[in-house]
């Protein structure tokens, strides 16, 4: 084997060897994150309507099946994300916020505090004063006119309080259970709550 001929060889696996890193790596990236495509914005929350549908592109599916995550389909309802507030800030546990006072026409919505990584809700709930880590339509108390208010922080406030983790950030979950209209496709950012951060502690 001449030395062009070995040199050509090296080349070849040194490429098809970057070539997998770098298809791997990104593959990694992509599923360790949120789905790419087919999301939309309305104010602070973010929802991708055709995750739970046969339309759901294959990273959607993919996503899914590495979360271990059970999307509501087409018909049963709608579910949106905020890990940022109504200012486009990250949702710090270092802060308070007030979360209202609408939602769309649904038969039950629910919102929970989701930690990052792999803390399970449910954990949160166990360290919470009052045991739980969100509230659903059934539960929380309303104002005159019939809209409501959420409280988050760390440190025990009146009304519909949820207590925020211990440290760093945090995410919502609104599930919109039975949405009217069409899967909630023409909904408008000032149907949904907004996400108002009071102040930041230490």
């Amino acid at each position: 084997m001449t030395f062009r001929t070995r040199q050509t060889a090296l080349l070849t696996v040194y490429s098809l060897l970057l070539a997998l890193v770098l298809g791997l790596g990104s593959a990694w990236l992509v599923l360790d994150g949120d789905p790419p495509f087919g999301r939309r914005r309305l104010g602070p929350w973010l929802t991708w309507p055709k995750l739970g549908s046969p339309e759901a592109d294959p990273y959607m599916r993919a996503i899914v099946a590495r979360r271990g995550d059970v999307p509501l389909a087409v018909g049963e309802g709608l579910s949106f994300l905020a890990d940022k507030d109504s200012g486009g800030r990250r949702l710090d546990s270092a802060c308070s916020y007030r979360v209202g006072s609408v939602t769309p026409q649904a038969r039950l919505w629910s919102m929970t505090i989701h930690p990052p990584g792999n803390v399970a809700a449910s954990e949160v709930a166990a360290m919470s004063q009052l045991g739980r880590s969100g509230f659903t339509s059934a539960e929380i108390v309303r104002r005159p006119d019939d809209g409501f208010d959420i409280f988050l922080s760390k440190d025990l406030t009146a009304g519909n309080w949820l207590q925020l983790p211990t440290g760093g950030p945090f995410s919502l979950v609104l599930a919109l259970y039975d949405l009217a209209g069409a899967a909630g496709l023409n909904l408008d950012a000032d149907e949904l709550p907004t996400i108002e951060r009071l102040e930041c502690g230490s």
